[in-house]
Parts: structure tokens; C-alpha cells; sequence
């Protein structure tokens, strides 16, 4: 694959939320005001397996390097076991040696090892063998001095190997029904221009993030969890980066643990788009899970306890 040229970023300050955004960013949104589409599977199992059959139809369909930016927590971990066991063979290995991998979101600042860390939730399923083999595995660097400089350096890297194939999101709850997509929180300010974010932390996600830790069955130690609760803010990706993704692949499987779910989706595929623009941007801003619905191709599978 033939690497980009760096583009310049560009820094925009919204109250003590910071955005970045490639200079030449689009600023228009177009809406695609239909009916949310999405597949009920009867297990987390069939989930994993339905992420792992997007992956291998996309790089059916093209023959050069794939990107992937992959998705933290419960929601993958069926989808990451099917990577781990599949890389302990060699039944996958072109393909993970087609794979450029990028994580979506971090809380900052925390040591790299951090049980907390979504990286080490990745090393624990996928396994030694996945990371040996796929072409390149790129986080957030957490521990660094600068975060804005890293996070630059990152999403650099990112749009230099050619954007986005394949974007694995998940589904945040937050009050009132709203809903975030990686950690663009309400409020926060987000635009269409907007590639990556640095935002202050809040109680709620930090909850939210050590509570999917333990269901999903990570290990915590004392001093990870406190080291973490001391995070004071949250790198993530932002909605240029999510509508910029040639194909959307998302997961909600954890109603059960997270019920707050529930009324989140009934209002993400119930609220129906403004096609005024400046109306669309605030309802965007009050509730950022909107933005998957201003994608073309998304596929969206959930488990039937989502809609209990």
C-alpha cells in the first residue's frame, strides 16, 4: 500500500473539549432520512461471527491493504476470540497480514499497561499469534506527555495508509436516552469536520468503562482500577473518522449488563432527522450515537434483549 503524504491538522477548541480536524475537511451533511436498519441475532456468538464475516467479504472485494479500527470492550469479544483462535492456525494468515489495525478511543492519562486498557483486553483475546501476523497495530498512546501531539501523530498515520475500510462501533448509553459512538460524549461539541478528540472525563463513562471491563471478565487490580478513576480525560475518534469509513460494522451486545441501552436505541432509531442543517447539528450534538444514521452502509447486529 502506497503511503499518503502527511495533510495538516487543524485545532479546535470547544470549552475544555479540544477537536482535530484535517485542514481540507468537508463541512456540508448530507442526511440519509430512512429507517435504521439492523440485524437481531439470537447469541453474542452469531455477533462474532457476523463481524468476522464482514471483515473476510471486505477484503474479498479489494486486493490491497485493509484498515480496520477496532472496537473495545464487550462488544467485540466474541468477534476478537474468533480472531485470537483463527490466528493460533494459519487458516487466516494473508488476510491478517493484509490487516492494519487502529484502536478508537482511550482514557488518558493511564500507563499503556493498565489492565483498564482496552489494549490489554485485546492482547488477552486476540493472543500473541494475531499480533505477530496482522501488518501493523496502532493505539492511542496514553502515557504520553503531550496527548494532543501524540493523538495528531496518530490520526496521521491513519488517513496515510488511505482511511478507514472497516469502522467496529459499539453503543454508549447516557442520560436521558442520548447515546455516544466511540466516546464523543453530549455536549461535547463534535462537528462532520471533526477526525479525533480530546475531552475532559466524566463520571459516567469512567463507571461505564470499569463496569464492561468486569462483565466482559477482565481481571482487575487495585491500583489499575484507582489509576483509572484518576484519568482526566478521553482520546477518541470523531465523526469524520466514523462517516469517513467505507463500511460501519456495529455490535451491542450487552443490554443485559448495560440496560440503559434500551431506551438509547429505541431513541436513536426513532428520532427522526431534521433537514435543517443548524436543527441537525444540535440534535447531533445532544446525542452523538445520530451520527452511524448519516452513514450510507452501516450493519448494525444486536442481540434480542436489546429490545426487552
Amino acid at each position: 500500500m502506497q503511503i499518503s503524504p502527511k495533510k495538516i491538522v487543524d485545532r479546535r477548541a470547544v470549552g475544555d473539549n479540544i477537536w482535530l480536524r484535517f485542514s481540507e475537511a468537508r463541512s456540508g451533511i448530507a442526511v440519509y432520512d430512512k429507517a435504521f436498519d439492523f440485524t437481531v441475532l439470537e447469541t453474542e456468538d452469531a455477533v462474532g461471527q457476523a463481524m468476522f464475516d464482514e471483515l473476510e467479504a471486505c477484503a474479498g472485494r479489494k486486493t490491497e491493504d485493509i484498515v480496520i479500527v477496532i472496537l473495545g470492550g464487550r462488544g467485540a469479544q466474541a468477534f476478537h476470540r474468533i480472531l485470537g483462535e483463527k490466528a493460533r492456525g494459519n487458516e487466516i494468515d494473508t488476510l491478517l497480514g493484509r490487516l492494519h489495525v487502529f484502536t478508537q478511543d482511550a482514557l488518558a492519562p493511564m500507563r499503556m499497561n493498565n489492565a483498564l486498557s482496552f489494549v490489554r483486553d485485546f492482547e488477552r483475546i486476540l493472543g500473541e499469534d494475531f499480533f505477530r501476523k496482522v501488518k501493523s497495530f496502532t493505539s492511542m498512546n496514553t502515557a504520553s506527555e503531550d496527548l494532543e501531539g501524540s493523538l495528531t501523530d496518530y490520526i496521521e498515520k491513519l488517513d496515510s495508509l488511505g482511511g478507514i475500510d472497516v469502522f467496529y462501533l459499539g453503543f454508549g448509553p447516557e442520560s436521558e436516552a442520548a447515546s455516544h459512538l466511540c466516546y464523543i460524549k453530549p455536549g461535547a461539541g463534535a462537528k462532520l469536520c471533526d477526525f479525533a478528540g480530546i475531552i475532559p472525563i466524566s463520571p459516567s463513562i469512567l463507571e461505564h468503562h470499569i463496569t464492561k471491563f468486569r462483565a466482559g471478565g477482565s481481571e482487575i487490580p487495585e491500583a489499575d482500577e484507582a489509576e483509572c478513576r484518576n484519568a482526566t480525560h478521553i482520546l477518541t475518534l470523531g465523526p469524520a473518522a466514523i462517516l469517513d469509513a467505507k463500511l460501519i460494522v456495529q455490535s451491542i451486545v450487552d443490554a443485559s449488563t448495560a440496560p440503559g441501552k434500551r431506551p438509547s436505541f429505541r431513541r436513536l432509531i426513532e428520532t427522526g432527522l431534521s433537514s435543517d442543517q443548524s436543527e441537525l447539528k444540535k440534535q447531533l450534538d445532544e446525542n452523538p450515537g445520530l451520527w452511524i444514521r448519516l452513514h450510507p452502509n452501516v450493519r448494525s447486529y444486536v442481540l434480542p434483549d436489546l429490545l426487552a
